[in-house]
């Protein structure tokens, strides 16, 4: 079997590194590992990789700044593997360009999950299924980009301007966490004020009436209590 991509691991922890090594060699991915910041920049810049699985707690340079460093000259999909559960920290990897975060510890299957999310993504150039995918679909919920058209079993959801930009915005980047501030930002425009994450709170209340069979257990749309919102990944994105 040929070799998948190749994964640039920056970690610090032996053992935490050597799991996640053995896991993604036994996937058919080709595996490079790093034990500091400094190695792993120069890592990336001579190694060309797919997607880089990063820590955030190194013992040389701050994950974040390796994020920053990255994306001034790169738009490889980082995916943050960090122990640092406060909702900020989440927030700002997000921000600062990392395409995900997963919180340790974590399981195997969701692990290779977001990874495949990512990459396709990323082979996407862009990510906006209306350029490569022109329909959104995942169990019951279709939506159609081109005809601005949302259904639910077949059946025409009627949905008002705003929610129907907020649902296309992560369908169009299912799979992927987007923080209130870019989702407000997208929607509301650079200058929204404050009173924009309430609004959009209960827009979302109402978006979840309309599609979900049960709000309280989503199985479209999540929320990443303090840090935004996730679509499922449509199924058609392969």
């Amino acid at each position: 079997m040929n070799l998948k991509s190749t994964i640039i691991i920056i970690e610090d922890e032996k053992s935490i590194c050597n799991f996640i090594e053995t896991t993604l060699t036994a996937h058919n991915y080709k595996v490079i590992t790093a034990s500091t910041g400094q190695e792993g920049l120069s890592l990336i810049t001579s190694c060309f990789p797919d997607l880089i699985l990063l820590d955030l707690g190194l013992p040389d340079i701050d994950g974040m700044n390796i994020i920053k460093k990255v994306r001034k000259w790169s738009m490889v999909p980082i995916i943050v593997i960090s122990a640092r559960t406060q909702e900020q920290e989440k927030v700002l990897a997000l921000d600062s360009g990392s395409d995900d975060y997963i919180t340790k510890p974590f399981g195997t299957s969701e692990l290779l999950a977001r990874i495949r999310t990512a990459l396709r993504r990323h082979q996407q150039q862009g990510g906006f299924p209306a350029q490569n995918e022109p329909v959104y679909s995942y169990d019951d919920l279709t939506i159609d980009f081109s005809k601005r058209l949302v259904t639910l079993k077949g059946k025409e959801i009627h949905l008002t301007q705003i929610e129907y930009k907020l649902v296309s915005l992560l369908a169009q980047n299912s799979g992927r966490v987007l923080t209130y501030d870019y989702i407000i930002n997208h929607i509301w425009g650079p200058y929204a004020d404050n009173n924009n994450n309430q609004i959009l709170r209960v827009n979302m209340a109402h978006i979840r009436r309309k599609i979900e069979n049960n709000p309280a257990e989503p199985n479209y749309i999540f929320t990443e209590i303090g840090v935004g919102y996730r679509m499922r990944e449509s199924r058609q994105q392969s």
